[in-house]
């Protein structure tokens, strides 16, 4: 009877276990996504630690020795994720922003400027090299090769499911040689930083690069004399006690960030280390000192904010400064972080009139694409349809200014369709040079801004994803893709915020753009490495709405 009892006591114990064990895996595989981010983030924090600050020495290369007028100095500020709505210059705006409407009161402000891409990495590649980044095969974002699986997975507890496809590259693509470290800027292709380095700037790099991440495809590599360089991508650790995070449960990119990025940066190649400060404050701080170095020089000076890309993370000050009149805590972060953006921008220009260089520096403040989804907000794009990674006015209808007082005209507003292809070819000739490259996609705005051509600098833009692409021409825009097959018009002249698609009315309209846009493919190379996923991004809602299979989407490649 013992021996029975033993015998039944250990079958129950072997039975709890069993159940314990069936419980322990199923919970692991309904989480599975999750436990597979957390892995890799704990991997990669072992691989790559991060040590404490050091300070950041900015060499100072001593005075100019050249001859006659010295050159102007350019600086490039660039956002990230900044929606047309997210500034104040053009009458609204989510809140004031005071330093840099002042920029666009002193200077010129582009009432349809574009961004070279829907996405981060092929737009800043597009503002560095003046090109369409399709010439040289910089088709789709870098990004390791596990990265889609993982969204995929993460998209299926998001109700996402049968708008979110996941496509093996072929095994004849292009670029499965390619690590993901190997994917970035051709080394080929002369940068900004390479042109003005050749002509005696002082060349620096701050903040984000995505472009490369290994060799020379870093800001060294590139052109740049220094380079702090943004190595993960958390403002300040989530625990900091001067920080206000605000996490967004409903989005597939902010589960990642959370449990992947830190809190780290890299001068000229170092290991990595942490800031000092909340980032978007920290970059700005070593403008600053990268500025009093260089003042008695010329120099280009790239700063590449973060800010205002997730993950959303505010300074208690800024959250506190912008007050409470917000429909929910998100929105509230996400305005304490456009207050630091633009703080930024009024520092650097005080940094500039304390040297008294701020009249022979050509500033340019743009964002690298309209603002994102994911964030849940409905109205950062406003009054444009779409986001970013959508070809529709509002993931490439962005905030473009330049302000140059030796040069420009002061408070003026030009409406002509312009580009972050651009930047080189007019930086470029505000130093009476030309660009290198054979071939140029951009054009120089400086006739144009000061009277002496008149019209519009160019009849086309072309977007291109795969098979997802743009053009507009003449006020026309079309959009055409392949997954989902569909072609929309719209009449940008009578219709800017893409209402109505005229694509039945003009089929002739239809057939020049078209004919159009096929000469510009059969001059482009092809892609350097696949893509093998394709986001759904719905036109008029955020992942943060009530989306159903019937509203309007784009599917976007990467």
């Amino acid at each position: 009877m013992t021996k029975l009892k033993n015998l039944t006591r250990q079958m129950k114990i072997l039975l709890a276990a069993l159940v314990l064990l069936a419980g322990g895996l199923a919970l692991a595989y309904v989480n599975r996504a999750a436990l597979i981010i957390s892995f890799v983030g704990f991997a990669q924090k072992a691989a790559y630690p991060v040590g404490p600050n050091r300070p950041v020495n900015w060499q100072n290369a001593g005075a100019w020795q050249g001859e006659g007028q010295r050159p102007p100095n350019i600086v490039v500020i660039l956002t990230d994720d900044m929606g047309f709505n997210d500034v104040s210059y053009h009458g609204e705006g989510l809140i004031e922003t005071p330093h840099i409407d002042r920029l666009a009161r002193q200077g010129v402000q582009f009432a349809n400027g574009y961004a070279g891409s829907a996405v981060c990495s092929t737009s800043r590649a597009m503002l560095l090299t003046g090109r369409y980044s399709t010439r040289f095969g910089f088709e789709f974002t870098p990004a390791p090769d596990s990265f889609a699986p993982i969204l995929k997975q993460l998209a299926k507890t998001d109700a996402m499911p049968r708008r979110f496809q996941f496509r093996a590259p072929s095994d004849d693509a292009a670029g499965h040689e390619l690590s993901f470290w190997q994917r970035g800027l051709p080394v080929e292709e002369i940068t900004l930083a390479e042109e003005l380095r050749a002509k005696g700037y002082r060349t620096l790099h701050i903040g984000k690069w995505h472009l490369g991440r290994e060799g020379d495809l870093l800001p060294l590599g590139q052109g740049f004399d220094e380079s702090l360089l943004m190595s993960s991508g958390l403002y300040l650790p989530v625990d900091d006690p001067n920080v206000v995070n605000a996490r967004n449960e409903f989005a597939v990119l902010d589960k990642v960030q959370w449990e992947v990025l830190d809190y780290a940066a890299s001068f000229n190649n170092s290991a990595r280390f942490q800031p000092d400060g909340y980032l978007t404050d920290y970059y700005t701080d070593e403008a600053i000192k990268a500025i009093a170095a260089n003042k008695e020089q010329p120099f280009f000076l790239y700063l590449a904010h973060w800010g205002i890309h997730t993950p959303l993370q505010a300074t208690k000050e800024d959250y506190e400064a912008v007050g409470d009149n917000f429909p929910d805590h998100r929105s509230r972060v996400y305005a304490g972080m456009i207050r630091a953006v633009d703080r930024s921008v009024g520092r650097v220009m005080a940094a500039l009139e304390e040297h008294g260089i701020d009249d022979n520096t050509l500033v340019i403040f743009t964002s690298d694409n309209g603002g994102a989804n994911y964030i849940g907000m409905p109205d950062i794009n406003k009054p444009y349809r779409g986001w970013k990674l959508s070809f529709f006015e509002g993931g490439t209808h962005v905030p473009f200014i330049m302000r140059w007082p030796g040069r420009l005209p002061r408070g003026v507003t030009f409406t002509h369709p312009i580009s972050h292809l651009d930047v080189l070819p007019t930086a470029l000739a505000a130093i009476d040079e030309t660009p290198q490259a054979s071939q140029i996609d951009g054009v120089n705005l400086l006739p144009y801004l000061t009277g002496q051509k008149t019209g519009a600098p160019r009849d086309t833009l072309i977007w291109r994803s795969d098979q997802y692409q743009a053009i507009l021409s003449k006020g026309w825009k079309m959009q055409r893709s392949d997954l989902p097959k569909k072609t929309r018009l719209y009449h940008l002249t009578e219709d800017p915020t893409e209402q109505k698609d005229v694509s039945a009315q003009y089929p002739e309209k239809i057939a020049e753009l078209s004919a159009i846009l096929a000469a510009h493919n059969a001059q482009q190379a092809p892609p350097r490495w696949p893509n093998g996923v394709l986001m759904p991004i719905w036109v008029d809602k955020t992942p943060a709405d009530n989306v159903t299979l019937e509203d309007d989407y784009i599917l976007w490649p990467n």
